[in-house]
């Protein structure tokens, strides 16, 4: 009896021992969230860099290839300049066609503004007393003049402007460490795996090992797949709309960058891209006159067709081979993890929801192969369990 008592206590005392080591690392990891976070996106860049970076040591110069930390160096500048150039030819393209909506001709503006005269000829017909000289729009600036306490318009401007200032200087810090961990983890691409296997038991270490590389394999071929989608649909659409639609060169290649970011996100963001697009295309038409020669609602339409040719190409072409191929997991189950993520975490789950996935996927594989469920779910599972 003795004996039992003596063992049930032990093993109380080692699952006291585990959940206080657990609740340790939940704190230590939430009062650390931003390092966390900056370890993550590292990782995230460094396992786009390390093919580039492999690439570039298969060169060879007088039977020397290059330098880990040049190439490392090299592969984070190539990263760093995509991301510029998608910034730079879109952003700037979609504040000149806003430029060009405010600039559209003064019978359009004088159209725009024929609905809020009728509601003010409404309301003085209906209610009289109001006055013939009424208008809608000066009653509703008075209130929010009223609303806002101008007196404290200084204090506001300060409060932005030190926000601004702060969100600058955080965002700075973010970068420079998310590339500073980066190059440590593309010049040594074994850093991050002896980090994590440093953290766990000898027992499980080559398993760890194991999870850790068939992860970054995955996540890998994931990430550079969908660096490809972007620049696929971003092509095929600024053919499309240059060649078709006739709306510029310029333009053709902000709207085309853009729908293609857009299309990072799962099921919805084709659709939020392609409403994106035609909704500036039109724009752009009504300011500048630039595409087709035919009415605006057919232009419109035109427009939409081009960019759901381009969708059913990245769904019959780029997506099975990325979602399915990269990840080595069926079409099914990433639609049920998609639904599930985005009813989570919204759009933010849905980004999120594959990488996740495929992380537990391995995890589960290497584990926890014995249990039933996960064997019916990944019965073509590569390596040892």
């Amino acid at each position: 009896m003795e004996e039992i008592q003596e063992r049930s206590l032990d093993r109380l005392a080692r699952y006291l021992i585990i959940l206080g080591t657990l609740a340790l690392l939940g704190a230590l990891c939430y009062f650390f969230s931003n390092v966390i976070v900056y370890v993550a996106l590292a990782f995230v860049v460094s396992l786009i860099g390390i093919p580039l970076a492999a690439l570039m040591k298969k060169i060879r110069i007088k039977g020397k290839s290059m330098p880990d930390a040049l190439a490392a160096i090299l592969s984070l500048i190539i990263v760093f300049l995509g991301i510029g150039v998608i910034v730079g030819e879109t952003f700037p393209v979609i504040t000149g066609i806003v430029n060009e909506a405010a600039a559209v001709d003064e019978s359009a503006g004088n159209t725009a503004a024929n609905p809020l005269r009728n509601v003010n000829d409404w309301l003085i017909d209906t209610f009289p007393v109001l006055g013939d000289d009424f208008r809608l729009e000066v009653v509703l600036l008075d209130q929010i003049k009223d609303a806002v306490n101008l007196s404290d318009l200084s204090g506001m401007m300060k409060s932005l402007i030190g926000s601004v200032a702060s969100l600058v200087s955080t965002v700075a810090v973010a970068l420079f460490s998310i590339i500073f961990i980066s190059f440590f983890f593309i010049r040594d691409r074994e850093l991050f795996s002896k980090i994590v296997c440093a953290l766990v038991p000898d027992r499980y270490e080559e398993r760890v090992r194991k999870a850790l590389g068939e992860i970054e394999h995955l996540l890998s071929r994931y990430f550079v797949g969908m660096i490809i989608e972007v620049v696929g649909v971003a092509l095929i659409n600024f053919i499309l709309l240059w060649s078709v639609g006739r709306i510029g060169f310029q333009a053709a290649i902000g709207i085309a960058f853009l729908a293609g970011i857009f299309n990072i996100i799962p099921y919805v963001g084709p659709l939020m891209g392609e409403g994106i697009g035609v909704i500036l295309a039109v724009i752009l038409k009504l300011g500048t006159g630039v595409g087709l020669n035919v009415n605006i609602w057919v232009f419109a339409l035109i427009i939409l067709l081009l960019m759901l040719t381009t969708q059913l190409i990245d769904n019959f072409v780029f997506q099975p081979i990325i979602y399915s191929t990269s990840i080595k997991a069926s079409p099914l189950e990433i639609f049920i993890v998609l639904l599930a993520a985005g009813h989570i975490g919204g759009i933010v789950g849905m980004l999120a929801a594959i990488p996740a996935y495929t992380v537990l996927r391995v995890i589960a594989s290497r584990f926890f192969y014995h249990l039933k469920p996960i064997r019916r779910l990944i019965p073509d599972r590569d390596g040892e369990a």
